[in-house]
């Protein structure tokens, strides 16, 4: 299967029909234990769900696929996932290199509930390499990076970030979940690891929680896998169920996604109401050259700066009707949100607080005329408070 196109591959593996009765659409194993043929005659090694299941796996082998790994294992959250990884990894008195733009929920993970254990972290800008390397530790086992980043959508180098990791004795971990596989293959670009929460691009449909490890080789296979069976935050069946359906249009719809959001990022571009606009696919952006490079598309996530700042920027999150006010992001409908008050209110008053006069839109798959229209009515709505 690796030998096929991305939109094959994520169509059809794990996705093998039914053998017993042709059915086109693999079952829902919906079961939480599995008969034995005599103790411990497992059948095709399924025993307990929270050990293995037929939906997980299917989904597993799927993720494998579309990011070209080794291994994969599902998770029930996105943070489930990451705490999975990082206690594999990591062990008191170890270090991780955090970029300074990082999803709120990973900082708070690190930092509050890791950080008694004796693990330390620190932050950088990672698409700066000197700042890499005088922030790299003897005791730095991570070097952790989203890009595109959360909320301020921050470009960095895999590759050349992969080389710095690698030569301070790191392993490099990449969140992919803004791109996803259809945009962007970090494992190909030399990262070690990629995570996701499965519940964004992957599953696209605002309708499951999940989150996803995908392992480049098989150093750390034997440790995530203990931790899931260990720890047991596994997807559930039908949630496994639900992502493979949705990962099997992962690449038509980031295609709308991505120029949906490259119309309206190049709208606000033009108004004076927005003195930023964030997105890598503006060759104003100073990481479009290198998006450019490691992406196929732009992906469907923007931010705006609001001249007028802060209360200007609460109005407008509060005032358009294509776009909800909700948390989250990848799902085929758009999405608006204040960061500094939700996605990344655990961050306030540390380094990676996030400015002020930010929204960050999730943009859908809408028609994007209407959803320019609605962003248009939102800004009159400022204009007039």
């Amino acid at each position: 299967m690796t030998d096929r196109a991305f939109a094959t591959r994520a169509i059809h593996a794990g996705q093998d029909p039914d053998p017993l009765t042709g059915a086109i659409v693999p079952p829902i194993y919906q079961a939480s234990t599995h008969v034995q043929d005599g103790i411990g005659g497992f059948r095709d090694g399924y025993e307990y769900n929270r050990a293995g299941n037929p939906t997980r796996s299917a989904l597993e082998t799927q993720l494998a696929a579309l990011e070209g790994g080794a291994s994969a294992y599902s998770f029930s959250s996105g943070l489930a996932a990451e705490d999975a990884l990082l206690r594999s990894i990591l062990r008191p008195g170890d270090h991780v290199l955090l970029g300074n733009d990082v999803y709120g929920g990973t900082y708070r993970l690190l930092t509050k509930v890791l950080a008694p254990w004796g693990v330390q972290t620190t932050t950088a800008d990672l698409g700066d390499a000197d700042a890499v390397r005088a922030a790299l530790r003897p005791q730095t086992r991570i070097v952790w990076v989203e890009t595109p980043s959360n909320p301020l959508l921050k470009i960095v180098d895999i590759a050349a970030l992969a080389d710095i990791a690698h030569a301070g004795g790191a392993v490099l971990v990449v969140d992919n979940t803004f791109a996803s596989p259809a945009l962007q293959q970090p494992l190909a670009l030399g990262a070690d690891v990629v995570v996701h929460s499965t519940t964004k691009y992957l599953g696209g449909h605002s309708d499951v929680l999940g989150g996803a490890v995908v392992l480049g080789d098989d150093r750390f296979d034997e440790a995530v896998k203990f931790q899931q069976f260990a720890v047991g935050a596994v997807s559930a069946p039908l949630d496994a169920w639900l992502t493979t359906r949705g990962i099997k249009t992962l690449a038509v719809r980031v295609r709308q996604h991505s120029e949906n959001a490259q119309a309206i990022a190049e709208w606000a571009a033009q108004r004076p109401e927005f003195s930023e606009v964030y997105y890598p696919g503006l060759a104003s952006h100073p990481g479009h050259d290198i998006a450019a490079r490691q992406m196929s598309g732009f992906g469907g996530m923007l931010s705006l700066g609001l001249a007028a700042g802060p209360d200007a920027a609460r109005t407008l999150a509060e005032s358009t009707t294509l776009f909800q006010l909700a948390e989250s992001l990848g799902g085929v409908e758009s999405l608006i949100g204040y960061p500094p008050e939700m996605t990344h209110a655990s961050v306030r008053g540390t380094e990676l607080a996030v400015p002020e006069n930010l929204v960050r839109l999730s943009v859908g798959i809408e028609d994007v005329a209407d959803l320019i229209a609605d962003l248009e009515g939102a800004l009159a709505r400022v204009a007039a408070r």
